[in-house]
């Protein structure tokens, strides 16, 4: 491991929330991804976005494009920045891990949240995940290009990483009513993230 400390995440972005708000790109090169994902939805579905965080660019696009939208995150500061922007949308501060909304969605996007969590971690998480899901719903999440952990940083400080390689997610999804449906090692027109799509069981 590259030394972060998974437990120390919340801290780092709560702490430079605003930092990491003005740093956050619009470019949106995660387009193409989202635009995948929108279109295996009902016309105004209701999406999740599960560690929205301030909620540029990501929860932005998905108003702007007619979903619903429900916000999750556990860092305070962040979510307090997206009720500002957007406060007729429903923000809840909770941790992914222990996700109980008592809903279910038509999507659930995990862009560079979900793998800040541990393996372990990230096994529980995906049954949370699944019981969130309405049957058909689609799921699209960062994760890493292959089994293992690292580090990465966020305004400047060391944040943690973890990942399945592609055929454990396979697995792991098959195991709780999801089929892995796309996934993509560090795409070069997304910035170099690697992306995972799935949808769960009729």
């Amino acid at each position: 491991m590259g030394g972060a400390d998974p437990d120390a995440t919340l801290a780092v972005y709560d702490e430079t929330a605003a930092a990491y708000d003005a740093q956050r790109s619009r470019s949106l090169f995660e387009a193409r991804w989202l635009a995948r994902f929108a279109a295996c939805l009902p016309e105004g579905g209701h999406v999740l976005d599960l560690g929205c965080g301030a909620g540029e660019p990501i929860a932005r696009w998905f108003l702007a494009e007619g979903f619903r939208l429900t916000g999750v995150d556990f860092a305070p500061a962040m979510l307090e920045i997206a009720r500002r922007r957007w406060p007729e949308v429903d923000w809840f501060q909770a941790d992914m891990r222990v996700l109980d909304l008592g809903r279910r969605f038509d999507g659930i996007v995990a862009w560079n949240s979900f793998f800040h969590l541990t393996v372990e971690d990230q096994r529980r998480t995906i049954a949370r995940i699944a019981d969130h899901l309405a049957p058909g719903g689609v799921l699209l999440a960062t994760v890493g290009p292959e089994e293992g952990e690292a580090q990465g940083e966020v305004s400047g400080r060391p944040v943690y990483h973890a990942s399945l390689s592609p055929a454990g997610y396979a697995l792991l999804l098959q195991d709780h009513g999801l089929r892995l449906t796309g996934f993509l090692a560090e795409d070069p027109e997304c910035n170099s993230h690697s992306v995972l799509m799935a949808r769960k069981e009729e």
